[in-house]
């Protein structure tokens, strides 16, 4: 199958804040999948984060399930490739600007070159940059 789309639902404490942390990341939102509830993060022509409010992302829980604050343990990470090694610094730098944090320290394999941050609710985000000549093989 083509076309595949993947949509990740990320609970959000402010939603009003965590969309204007992303879009100082450079990241826009579309419209049509916003309201006070859930804003639809637009990352690629492919990749979505949906960002819930903790009612709304716990409406899609399964029953018995509780909600866990991402600043205290951890479920997923969320890893973006990028065009380059400035790109992962760039967009480092940018969400600390905006109030997220860094957890450690770039990891510079080579041929991979990697970092991460938090975001305003505790999610990681892994960004990471892999030279295309190590790829072929």
């Amino acid at each position: 199958m083509t076309n595949k789309m993947i949509f990740v639902n990320l609970p959000v404490k402010d939603l009003p804040r965590s969309m204007a942390f992303f879009k100082q990341l450079g990241y826009t939102f579309n419209p049509q999948f916003c309201d006070e509830t859930a804003a639809c993060l637009v990352i690629s022509d492919t990749i979505f984060a949906m960002l819930l409010t903790h009612d709304k992302f716990q409406g899609f829980m399964p029953k018995g399930k509780s909600l866990v604050d991402a600043s205290q343990a951890t479920e997923v990470l969320i890893a973006l490739s990028c065009e380059s090694r400035e790109e992962v610094d760039s967009l480092i730098a940018s969400a600390v600007a905006a109030g997220g944090s860094t957890y450690n320290e770039p990891q510079d394999h080579g041929f991979m070159y990697a970092h991460g941050y938090q975001d305003l609710d505790g999610h990681i985000w892994e960004v990471m940059w892999m030279d295309p000549a190590a790829l072929q093989g």
